[in-house]
């Protein structure tokens, strides 16, 4: 729309809200347009649902708001989320169908009408076929991006559509590069845009472009402090470049502001689950064991209680998901192989929100050298494996696919089989390395380590430990590791410098860890320059 990027303003949200610069124009009445504004900023911060809420009152108080039903078929969409059910692909054809029927009659701008005709081709081919659906949105939502270049909201939209147009299986990061080329210019323009901001920081959560997402982490929750989400997505950055101090402050933050809106009776605040998700691993990495632990044995009761309660959003039904990966991977940190090759699900679990179980089980298995339990754990995994993969979400099928191999690896050396065990778990580390470990996880990298330090091979095994802490710089255990092989190869200087990084980080904490306190010690003993860089 030309002349749109001169009329770009702050969106001014009742009371103390604050949700970031928006302004998407609409053919509605006049005392809508800052309503409608303050949906977009919603949308742009995935509020669905106080988003369909705020549109919904739009269509109320104005029937023939054609982009009302337009924004309502938006909060059905979750586009990096998980698919629409059944249910809320109705709605959204239900609500697409009453924006065309209103735009017929109410005539719109040729920009509103391309809106309507990306979302209706979405919602028309989703049904019958997911991902033909969403190729059919992001080719129309080009469209829309090149015939109204000033418009700030199309080039958002359109960079979030090529991020949730990314197979499972590709690796090759070319529609991450291609949604950067759009978003990086626009937001030097416009930064304070909460879309902007947020997209920059999904498109850079992989470990080669963390980097270049950093600038949007430390402004986005400045930008739309009302959202919880927004509160936390920083922390997705500063947990990929190994910043835990303020990937705990971004998401006690997120924590806080979640449990404002539960007092205040705000819907859709199951997403503090995720924010504990990452305080848990943050606070691992920093030697904050029991806060770690307290959080980990809460998850499962804030699961139910989230479960139960009406007006929830994406994540009301994940409780036992956390629970059982947060269970494992606490676990996993913290050496336990006997408590972890017995772990149990969450009562009740669904298969998709269970992998992490046998995952959990099948790892322990290795280090124990249990052959029995390791192929247990297989059998589990790939009866689970099944079940994530039909769910079709890109990142949880990523997932399994390296957790697999892992699995894999664990039992051939279960089994005494080294050489398989190898080439299956350098198989896992290859794959991950090219989008980097999920949000919350152990580097396959490490995997290869641990496994070639029971082999007694010293030298690979540092190798491996370096390059985890490449993709996975600053983690707690890859640090100990790395150390403790450099000290055990005589490189004093070397494992002085990993000790040294890991005392740092676990400085002022309550741990107990035997290995941390002797990084501490000999740290203390081979003092080196603390601010010299990791390799």
């Amino acid at each position: 729309m030309p002349g749109m990027a001169h009329h770009h303003h702050k969106e001014e949200a009742v009371g103390a809200e604050k949700l970031g610069d928006v302004h998407f124009p609409v053919s509605c009445a006049a005392a809508q347009q800052q309503a409608f504004n303050r949906g977009i900023a919603l949308l742009h911060s995935f509020g669905y649902t106080n988003a369909e809420a705020q549109y919904r009152a739009i269509a109320k108080a104005d029937p023939t708001c054609a982009m009302a039903h337009w924004g309502i078929a938006m909060t059905q969409y979750h586009a990096l989320w998980s698919r629409p059910d059944a249910a809320e692909l109705k709605t959204g054809a239900e609500e697409m169908a009453q924006a065309r029927e209103l735009a017929a009659a109410h005539p719109v701008t040729p920009r509103e009408q391309e809106y309507i005709a990306a979302l209706s081709d979405f919602y028309e081919q989703a049904p019958q076929d997911y991902i033909q659906g969403i190729d059919a949105y992001t080719a129309k939502m080009a469209k829309l991006h090149a015939d109204f270049p000033n418009d700030i909201e199309g080039a958002a939209f359109y960079a979030l559509a090529l991020l949730a147009d990314v197979a499972p299986n590709d690796t090759s990061l070319a529609k991450e590069h291609r949604a950067l080329a759009v978003l990086l210019p626009l937001f030097k323009q416009y930064p304070e845009h909460p879309g902007l901001a947020h997209y920059i920081i999904h498109t850079c959560d992989t470990p080669s472009l963390a980097q270049d997402g950093l600038e949007a982490a430390k402004v986005y929750a400045r930008i739309a402090p009302s959202s919880p989400h927004a509160l936390h997505m920083p922390g997705h950055i500063f947990a990929r470049l190994g910043l835990w101090q303020e990937d705990i402050d971004s998401n006690l933050a997120s924590v806080r502001a979640s449990e404002m809106d539960d007092h205040m009776h705000i819907p859709g605040i199951a997403h503090q689950m995720h924010a504990d998700e990452f305080l848990i691993y943050a606070y691992l990495q920093t030697g904050q064991d029991e806060k770690a632990h307290v959080l980990t044995t809460r998850m499962a009761p804030l699961g139910a209680r989230m479960a139960a309660m009406p007006m929830m959003d994406d994540m009301k039904d994940d409780g036992a998901f956390f629970a059982n990966e947060l269970n494992v991977i606490y676990l996993m940190e913290m050496h336990d192989w006997k408590a972890l090759s017995n772990v149990q699900a969450q009562p009740n679990s669904p298969p998709e929100q269970s992998f992490e179980i046998p995952w959990g089980r099948g790892v322990a298995a290795g280090h124990l050298k249990n052959a029995a339990i390791a192929d247990q754990a297989i059998v589990d995994y790939e009866k689970f494996e099944k079940a994530v993969k039909a769910t079709g979400d890109t990142y949880f099928v990523s997932i399994v696919l390296t957790q697999h191999d892992e699995l894999l690896g664990w039992q051939a050396y279960a089994h005494g089989n080294t050489d398989a065990a190898l080439a299956s778990m350098r198989a896992a580390a290859t794959q991950q390395d090219k989008l980097g470990q999920a949000e919350v996880d152990i580097p396959a990298d490490e995997m290869v380590g641990d496994l070639l330090v029971l082999l007694g091979r010293k030298e690979e095994a540092l190798a491996a430990y370096k390059l985890a802490l490449h993709y996975s710089p600053n983690r707690l255990n890859t640090l100990l590791d790395a150390g403790e092989m450099a000290e055990a190869l005589g490189r004093k200087a070397e494992a002085a410098s990993f000790y040294a990084q890991a005392a740092h980080n676990t400085s002022g904490s309550a741990t107990r860890r035997a290995d941390v306190a002797h990084a501490v010690a000999f740290s203390k003993a081979n003092p080196i320059d603390t601010k010299a860089s990791m390799q």
